[in-house]
Parts: C-alpha cells; sequence; structure tokens
C-alpha cells in the first residue's frame, strides 16, 4: 500500500488549490493508498528561520507531526499557489524549518554537496525540484 501525503500551501480553504487537493484525495482513496494531508495554514509555527543553519530552532509540536508524516510518506503531492513567481510565504517557511541539515539531508565532509538522509525520496524531491525550476521555461 502506498503511503500518500498531500501538502497543501494555500491558505484560502475556498481556493482553486484546495479542490484540487480534495480531487487528488478522492482519486487515490480509489486506490489502496492510505492518504494522509498537511494543510500549512492550520499549522502553529514560526515561518522564519531565525539563524539560519547557524544555530537550531526547536520545531514546534505542527512540525514534529507534519515531519513524521513526511518520513512515513512514499509520495509527496505539494500543492500551492505561485505568487509572484513563488510559493507563499508560509508555504517557504515551512520548508525552511524542516528540511533542515541533519533532518532532510547532510552535508558532505570537505565538500559543497549534501546527500538526502530519506533515500526513498528520490522520486517526489526530483519531480518537486524540477516543477519549481522550470516554473518560467513556458513563459515567453
Amino acid at each position: 500500500m502506498k503511503n500518500i501525503l498531500i501538502i497543501n500551501g494555500h491558505p484560502n480553504k475556498d481556493s482553486f488549490n484546495f479542490a484540487l487537493a480534495d480531487a487528488y484525495i478522492k482519486g487515490a482513496k480509489t486506490t489502496d493508498a492510505k492518504v494522509s494531508v498537511v494543510t500549512i495554514a492550520d499549522l502553529e509555527f514560526d515561518p522564519n528561520l531565525r539563524f539560519g543553519y547557524q544555530k537550531r530552532m526547536e520545531l514546534e509540536p505542527d512540525l514534529q507531526k507534519a515531519w513524521e508524516l513526511i518520513k512515513e510518506a512514499d509520495h509527496l503531492v505539494w500543492v500551492h499557489p505561485v505568487w509572484w513567481g513563488g510559493l507563499p510565504a508560509i508555504t517557504k517557511g515551512f520548508i525552511d524549518r524542516l528540511f533542515l541539515p541533519g533532518m532532510a539531508f547532510k552535508y558532505r565532509e570537505n565538500s559543497v554537496w549534501w546527500d538526502k538522509k530519506k533515500k526513498k525520496t528520490a522520486h517526489w524531491w526530483r519531480c518537486w525540484c524540477r516543477a519549481r525550476t522550470r516554473l518560467w521555461a513556458g513563459a515567453r
């Protein structure tokens, strides 16, 4: 059974993004998949990575729960609008606070490169990065 986690980064529950997420959930539930949802707007956390990677901020309970769901997921679905060429600040803050060195990746010694800690993330990570870097590919 595939474990799917939908991360919804739109702050408005009446939005097109929520409708897309709901449609995805309905479709996924017709299979044997287990579907979980994180609605970033419902979480209580500080989205500001105040010290960068210089000093670790403790994760709030909502972020701890979200991280556990991410670790268990076989497939992540990111749903968010594109505002001013990027994702909403709260979604960016969610990523900044969770995808940290030692948790999501580790730096290689004496190198600028890094390795993912969760090996089964390769597929969703590659797809997410590809979607983000091709944001303006079709724009003329």
